[in-house]
């Protein structure tokens, strides 16, 4: 299967060079560029794209407001959305996390990082291997309404969730693969697997992403624990 790919940002050389690297790859195709977020996602819906590389931020609609836009259409379910930054540490790639981005990647990324992360987001994973991902998600989560208290947690949500489903929610919330979690809980990884989807199912969670950040929403998984 063909990964079809829209590149978003405001810099025509940068989607130029990400352009002809995608394009080089046997099994991905660009179908679409687009300068800013109110494009990117006109191009989504007319063009079907599987994976958007978007900036975070452009002028007019930023990459934040294109990614709500896009993970609240039902037509773009299937879309999932990988945020450009051009720093690692930056308040809102936890946002663009709860608005639905399956990850996020600094623009100065190795060729093979940036292939990778469009596999990984094809495939329906999160892009959560950087340890400041996890950093950003726990510092920031943990912050609650910014007020300097302790945060509010609402555990309703995770009373659908069996028992092992939350253990092994807990894992994910740790950044852990499913091979590490079946390692940990000693099950098969298909085991895991199964418990992962059953979790996103009850959750209404689009991917892994989202249920590392329900994990902390939570209360499930606290920052520094």
């Amino acid at each position: 299967m063909t990964i079809r790919v829209l590149l978003a940002d405001d810099q025509a050389l940068l989607r130029s060079a990400f352009r002809v690297l995608v394009d080089s790859e046997p099994d991905m195709e660009v179908v679409g560029e687009a300068s800013d977020g109110a494009e990117a996602v006109e191009i989504a819906r007319a063009r079907g794209a599987d994976v958007v590389l978007m900036d975070i931020r452009m002028p007019g609609t930023d990459g934040l407001a294109a990614t709500r836009m896009i993970t609240g259409d039902p037509q773009l379910k299937d879309v999932r959305v990988v945020m450009l930054t051009t720093f690692e540490v930056d308040e809102y790639v936890v946002d663009s996390l709860r608005a639905g981005a399956s990850g996020f990647l600094g623009k100065g990324a190795e060729p093979d990082e940036l292939l990778a992360a469009i596999r990984i987001a094809a495939a329906g994973e999160a892009l959560l291997s950087p340890a400041a991902t996890k950093g950003l998600i726990a510092r920031f989560l943990a912050q609650g309404d910014g007020s300097g208290g302790e945060a509010a947690y609402d555990s309703s949500r995770l009373d659908a969730l069996t028992v092992r489903e939350r253990e092994v929610l807990v894992q994910v919330g740790g950044g852990l693969s499913n091979d590490e979690i079946a390692a940990r809980l000693e099950v098969s990884p298909l085991t895991v697997k199964t418990h992962v989807n059953r979790a996103m199912a009850k959750l209404s969670a689009r991917d892994r992403a989202q249920l590392v950040v329900i994990a902390y929403e939570t209360g499930l998984v606290r920052a520094g624990a």
